[in-house]
């Protein structure tokens, strides 16, 4: 499995990155974690055409996480050749939130697309398959509920990410011997609710058996800090890891 970071930023976009998007490929297919507003431009910087993309995973229904695919389906629907089926893979309600988002950004929007799209609502604990991937979806704690952080596999790597949450010790199971770990870590020494820290993650770091851990998410306090972060790796925009 290859991961690209196609987005790092917080939802401000700070430090220039764009928001968060995570890019999976392997023999199984092509999958998009999460898909902020900003997706569309980090797929076409990092030279990735949107009509590969096999299916989409949303941790939750903040802009930052889902923003981007109102502007992707409706690329897909009037600007590409897309005949293949594309799986859509969310929290319940998923679906109802992007057609009331692309209806306030694409007043008269069509919604009878011209290729298949399956639309699946996880709910914490209970394993899906979207494009190939078997995604595990685990609870954590946030400011919109639910929230789930989720495991990705292939059959020979998982990639796991916390999504957007204070800590919670759900995040032990999630990155569990994952090849790659990617948690967010808002802030440097400043607790937030719903979001985590650095200080507090690093307390937690040696619970965590990812062979990879790498931070994301980040606010622009915590870029100014990283000089003083040691034993993880930082995510940025471009970014491409083998699994």
């Amino acid at each position: 499995m290859q991961c690209t970071i196609l987005g790092s930023g917080d939802a401000f976009g700070s430090g220039g990155r764009h928001t968060t998007c995570q890019h999976l490929t392997s023999g199984a297919g092509t999958l998009l974690v999460d898909c902020g507003a900003s997706a569309m431009v980090a797929l076409g910087r990092a030279g990735v055409s949107a009509s590969e993309i096999d299916g989409v995973v949303i941790t939750h229904l903040h802009g930052d996480h889902f923003g981007g695919l109102p502007f992707l389906l409706l690329y897909e629907q009037v600007e590409s050749e897309r005949s293949k089926p594309l799986t859509l893979a969310g929290p319940p309600g998923v679906y109802q939130r992007v057609m009331e988002a692309m209806q306030v950004l694409f007043s008269g929007c069509p919604s009878d697309w011209r290729f298949p799209l399956t639309v699946l609502e996880m709910t914490a604990e209970t394993p899906v398959e979207v494009a190939g991937f078997r995604v595990e979806p685990y609870p954590v704690v946030h400011s919109i509920a639910p929230t789930h952080a989720v495991r990705v596999s292939d059959g020979a790597a998982t990639f796991a990410y916390s999504a957007d949450t204070s800590w919670t010790d759900t995040l032990y199971r999630v990155a569990d011997r994952a090849d790659l770990f990617v948690t967010e870590c808002f802030g440097y020494d400043e607790e937030q609710a719903g979001h985590t820290d650095w200080l507090t993650l690093r307390e937690k770091l040696p619970g965590l058996t990812a062979k990879r851990v790498m931070l994301t998410h980040m606010s622009a306090p915590m870029l100014d800090r990283l000089d003083a972060v040691e034993g993880v790796e930082i995510a940025r925009d471009g970014l491409t890891v083998e699994l």
